[in-house]
């Protein structure tokens, strides 16, 4: 029996409060030898005779003990899936995935504090007392067989953020991708949903993604931003070609690079005057 997984087992024997299931394997091996586990009354619909056949899932009750469904959960073995946070208590949350009892996301397994209500991405596994469980670590659970190439538009969630390299994204909830360090651009956090532009893949299968258009594509929207900011500041802002990056990015979202060349456009098409320390909107 393969806990947290569908299989096909067949029918062992009936109990007035369900059936007893058997691996087809071990279906004709003596009782003592041949495990066994419950698929309760109310999970049955049909007639069911010695030697059916019958596809379950198999996971541990309340009590800890093997037991089959016929309900599909919103999670598998191995799979990343999107669910809800049902409750937090002191030994981590429960999140629903369709299934009588809760599925445990322990703390140690958050990459940030979850709150009741919230949906999130998480993989599932077992833990060393041989029960399922979530992680929200889930780098090494996400693909690298994307169907992308470099420059396609993408969307996906932000699923970890490391300060020295960028922000981790799960695109497609199931392709792994960072938005490197140079590329955050805004600020982001763990659940984001972000569109992106894919800027490499590399030898691994990983992506790299830009939260911004290729440069000629990006600059009018830039130039754009930077008009309305004009305009918001009665035509004058204290940003020049010479202004701190972490301003600039803080300030309009780009990068320094980005609005200098934003500012050069405005300044071609003499919509702004360009001072040591600031920009002014002409008229």
């Amino acid at each position: 029996m393969r806990l947290g997984e569908e299989q096909i087992m067949k029918v062992a024997r009936r109990t007035d409060f369900g059936v007893y299931l058997r691996d087809i394997n071990d279906f004709h091996k003596n009782d003592e030898d041949a495990a066994e586990v419950l698929l309760p009354r109310n999970q049955i619909k049909e007639v069911l005779r010695e030697g059916d056949e019958i596809s379950v899932f198999i996971y541990k009750d309340s009590e800890d003990r093997l037991i089959a469904t016929r309900i599909t959960p919103l999670i598998k073995l191995g799979e990343i899936g999107r669910l809800t946070v049902n409750q937090v208590t002191n030994v981590g949350a429960f999140l629903n995935w369709g299934l009588p009892k809760d599925l445990l996301l322990p703390f140690a397994e958050q990459v940030v504090r979850v709150k009741e209500g919230d949906e999130i991405l998480v993989a599932m596994y077992i833990d060393n007392s041989d029960r399922l469980c979530a992680t929200m670590k889930i780098y090494d659970y996400l693909s690298t067989d994307s169907p992308y190439k470099k420059d396609d538009e993408v969307s996906g969630t932000v699923y970890e953020i490391i300060d020295s390299f960028g922000a981790y994204v799960a695109v497609d909830d199931k392709y792994s991708a960072m938005v490197p360090k140079k590329e955050l651009v805004k600020k982001l956090k763990v659940g984001d949903k972000v569109t992106a532009r894919v800027t490499e893949i590399k030898e691994d299968g990983k992506i790299d993604l830009s939260l911004r258009k290729k440069s000629y594509e990006q600059m009018d929207d830039d130039a754009t931003v930077i008009m309305k900011k004009l305009n918001e500041n009665n035509g004058e802002l204290p940003f020049s070609d010479k202004s701190d990056a972490e301003a600039i990015k803080e300030n309009f979202g780009m990068s320094k690079a980005a609005f200098k060349r934003a500012i050069g456009r405005l300044y071609k098409e003499h919509k702004i005057i360009i001072e040591p320390d600031n920009i002014k909107s002409v008229g």
